[in-house]
């Protein structure tokens, strides 16, 4: 769709109007803005054309207007071409961020939450995608023992594993050791895991010992549950954004169900630039009165998460595009330093 340059211009105002003050916006409040070069009846005329166009609509029988999904989409995609984007917040300062993931994760939702005002979405990577830092097995009683596996990311797993015999404390001393020099470094979802695990050059002792230890990693990642950080759900509760969201109901169970969540944030992992879907361009009736604002982050081989806001169509689209942004460029030289590439 073409707009002409004063078209463009007097949608442009009519966003940030709206988002500025949360009423329809009209003639009269547009022509007393300092930069608006045109009088009431000129803007009345490019209003019209653009209600016309689907790109504005009137509330009701308010004399004012208010952006349709189709204006705020033209609004931001004029945005990302022109590059007309703020300085990132100063709340923001992820370089605060302590050397473990899930503080790093949760330190990330808790600022993104703050500096935008919405509802924060940040999703830790799959744990396949971490390398075994250290591995101990320790003796809890004689015929039980505990597996405990530190990944690159400051995870722990702990899993405990009962024997019908005694354990020969000089098996369990060799297994640490091998178990260490084989398996440091590996990817927990890396297929060579179960060629160390099962090496026909080990005694069938050694074989049969690392067998029963193999669970501890192979299953690992199959029964692991991708982690979900989020924060800010209040803030969508707020007065002024009550009668926007007439589907919050269906939101919080939305948000109840991870894994449809995760489902709706697979779309940015792909996305190159930020990922954007405004009101009804959400596939889930859920969302449909919302706008997804996502950036992914990771290393140079692979991307492993999403940072993600969402909130009412009248949000700050220039500050949550920012704030993703630096956010998932703060995550990704954080994980740069934990992941292989």
């Amino acid at each position: 769709m073409e707009l002409t340059a004063r078209q463009a211009f007097v949608l442009r105002k009519v966003v940030e109007g709206h988002v500025e003050i949360g009423e329809p916006v009209g003639s009269k409040w547009l022509a007393a803005q300092g930069d608006m070069e045109w009088g009431p009846s000129t803007i009345r005329a490019e209003l019209a054309q653009l209600e016309e166009l689907g790109l504005l609509q009137h509330p009701h029988t308010s004399a004012g207007r208010v952006p349709t999904d189709r204006g705020y989409r033209f609004f931001v995609d004029d945005l990302l071409e022109n590059g007309a984007l703020p300085a990132p917040p100063r709340g923001l300062q992820l370089s605060a961020m302590r050397r473990e993931v899930d503080e790093a994760m949760r330190t990330t939702t808790e600022q993104l939450s703050q500096v935008t005002d919405l509802l924060a979405i940040v999703s830790a990577p799959p744990i396949g995608t971490t390398t075994i830092r250290r591995v101990e097995v320790l003796p809890l009683q004689p015929q039980l023992a505990m597996v405990v596996v530190i990944t690159s990311t400051g995870g722990v797993t702990k899993r405990v594993i009962s024997y019908e015999e005694a354990l020969d404390p000089g098996l369990v001393d060799w297994a640490v050791s091998y178990l260490n020099e084989a398996l440091g470094g590996i990817r927990l979802g890396a297929r060579t895991l179960q060629a160390k695990l099962s090496d026909p050059a080990l005694s069938a002792a050694e074989q049969d010992f690392l067998a029963t230890l193999a669970p501890a990693f192979t299953e690992l990642e199959a029964t692991a549950e991708d982690t979900l950080y989020v924060e800010g759900a209040s803030r969508l509760l707020s007065e002024d954004r009550f009668q926007e969201l007439s589907q919050l109901s269906d939101l919080m169970q939305v948000l109840e169900r991870r894994v449809a969540l995760l489902s709706f944030l697979r779309g940015a992992l792909e996305e190159p630039r930020v990922y954007l879907r405004i009101g009804r361009e959400n596939e889930a009736p859920e969302l449909r009165e919302l706008s997804l604002v996502a950036a992914n982050y990771g290393v140079a081989s692979r991307n492993l998460g999403t940072v993600s806001v969402l909130g009412p169509l009248r949000m700050d689209y220039a500050t949550a595009i920012i704030s993703v942004r630096e956010a998932a460029a703060g995550l990704s030289r954080f994980v740069g330093d934990l992941y292989d590439e």
